[in-house]
């Protein structure tokens, strides 16, 4: 099995491991059929624990290997992971400032983006949607990286950066569809709802790894890009919504949890 998915194209491959995040998000939102709820303290972890995964993975698996591609660049080795990362929080805060989305354990009224008259529960799976797209497309781009040869891209890698971001999906698919669930939602449609935050994910993933092998030249800034986006989530959303309870250093020690297993991965598989 290992061996065949080694033969196959780096998009397809990207294809595939985000369809496997997608499916870990679904998995975390079936829950609901299990329950109604879930304790403000497992929830603050697991948040915690998600913000802890994305800062880690966007240093070990996305900026250390964007700074070893641009050793030979002509304006200096720091400009292209710079410029990346600069740009990947700048698209983001585009997307927040247009999409109108609503961050969990937030009333209706403060919902940002464009004003809409959309339901709470449109405007919370928009808000996880926004999370996902820098996670499908970093993990694109790793496995779109790897076609490019380069020593600092490996396949092994690409796999544990997609087994990171497919750990802390499933508290993500929970953080959507228990909520949904108080809400008053049916199970089904909580679950439903849950999932299809998700489904961004195999978008952006074979955008990003298409994108960098039809471009090569822009690899370094498309690594840097997706780590600027995951950095630009985390601080404006994960980490804050996890802080929000009286459980901050619960979701503290949840972040360095979540830190640690992804630098594990990293440095074990890549």
């Amino acid at each position: 099995m290992v061996e065949y998915f080694k033969e196959l194209h780096p998009v397809i491959q990207a294809f595939l491991a985000t369809c496997f995040t997608w499916g870990v998000t679904a998995l975390g939102a079936a829950l609901v059929f299990l329950a109604k709820n879930v304790s403000r303290k497992i929830m603050d972890a697991s948040l915690g624990f998600a913000a802890g995964v994305m800062i880690a993975a966007s240093f070990w698996s996305l900026l250390a290997p964007a700074i070893e591609m641009s050793q030979a660049h002509a304006i200096g080795s720091w400009f292209p992971p710079a410029a990346g990362f600069v740009l990947g929080g700048v698209f983001l805060r585009i997307c927040d400032r247009l999409i109108p989305h609503l961050h969990r354990f937030k009333p209706r009224d403060s919902a940002e983006g464009i004003a809409t008259h959309w339901k709470k529960t449109i405007l919370l799976v928009l808000a996880i949607t926004l999370h996902n797209i820098p996670e499908g497309l970093a993990v694109g781009v790793a496995f779109g990286a790897v076609a490019a040869d380069l020593p600092s891209a490996t396949l092994a890698g690409a796999v544990a950066l997609a087994l990171g971001i497919g750990l802390q999906n499933f508290p993500e698919g929970m953080a959507v569809s228990l909520p949904l669930r108080r809400e008053g939602v049916t199970r089904l449609k909580s679950f439903w709802y849950g999932q299809l935050s998700g489904v961004v994910e195999p978008l952006a993933g074979v955008f990003g790894a298409a994108a960098v092998i039809i471009a090569q030249p822009i690899l370094p800034y498309a690594l840097a890009f997706a780590a600027g986006a995951m950095i630009f989530v985390v601080v404006e959303q994960a980490i804050p919504e996890s802080q929000q309870g009286q459980n901050t250093d619960l979701a503290t020690l949840g972040a360095m949890a979540g830190f640690t297993v992804m630098m594990i991965l990293d440095v074990a598989l890549g």
